[in-house]
């Protein structure tokens, strides 16, 4: 055997041999995401697909057609092509980015992502599919909703720790306009110390660890705080 060769390599390279395709088989994708959505799937041919950030006055597309997956016979038969069509492809880009994002239900809570068969331009979604831009509109809008909520609970728990809260989470405040919040506040220049009595990270401008509870007593607000002495349920 040659240097350099592998075995199985010509079979290996088969499986980017692709039969012919329909041309008329597309889909729309559709996004009001203003994020950059990247999707690979190495299993696919093709098996990349890029959404550009979209905004409810102005929609991304992104078109797509077929893919192909590829199946092991014989050793030395030829690969079997598996089909998969555009609407198929579509769906599974959307789930695929959707699926497991923290506050995302797939239903009425989910990036503002859907998609149409068929290719066309902005004009025609707007005119012939008005009733899913506003779902993906609502979803959207509730899905930033819970993002923020999310956001909160994590600022309490952690008490105000910078780094629970994403990029997301800040996103949904901004175009929500709840700049206000105390964890999109320098949440750049936060710097986090660690606690004198368990060593875990806390939030200095805090006098007590969220972790272990401790207090510290050389913070400026920890003169006279203490915590109340809870009820002994044995005393009856």
């Amino acid at each position: 055997m040659p240097v350099g060769s592998f075995p199985g390599l010509r079979e290996l390279n088969r499986r980017t041999i692709r039969g012919a395709v329909n041309p008329l088989d597309k889909s729309t994708i559709v996004s009001i995401f203003p994020k950059k959505i990247k999707v690979i799937k190495v299993t696919l041919l093709p098996g990349m697909w890029v959404i550009e950030p979209g905004s409810v006055e102005n929609p991304s597309l992104l078109v797509v057609g077929p893919s192909s997956w590829f199946k092991e016979l014989e050793l030395n038969e030829p690969l079997l092509e598996i089909p998969q069509s555009s609407v198929q492809i579509a769906d599974s880009i959307i789930k695929d980015y959707c699926n497991g994002i923290v506050g995302c239900n797939m239903g009425d809570s989910m990036p503002g992502l859907f998609f149409v068969p068929g290719e066309h331009n902005i004009t025609a979604i707007r005119s012939n599919y008005k009733p899913l831009i506003e779902k993906a509109i609502a979803s959207q809008s509730t899905y930033y909703r819970t993002q923020i909520r999310f956001a909160d609970q994590l600022w309490a728990a952690s008490n105000g720790n910078p780094m629970v809260i994403n990029d997301e989470m800040r996103m949904a405040a901004k175009i929500l306009g709840q700049m206000d919040k105390d964890w999109m506040k320098d949440h750049v220049n936060v710097g986090m110390v660690r606690c004198h009595a368990c060593g875990s990270m806390k939030n200095p401008g805090y006098p007590v660890c969220a972790t272990c509870s401790a207090i510290d007593p050389k913070h400026p607000l920890a003169m006279g705080l203490k915590f109340s002495d809870k009820p002994d349920k044995s005393e009856g």
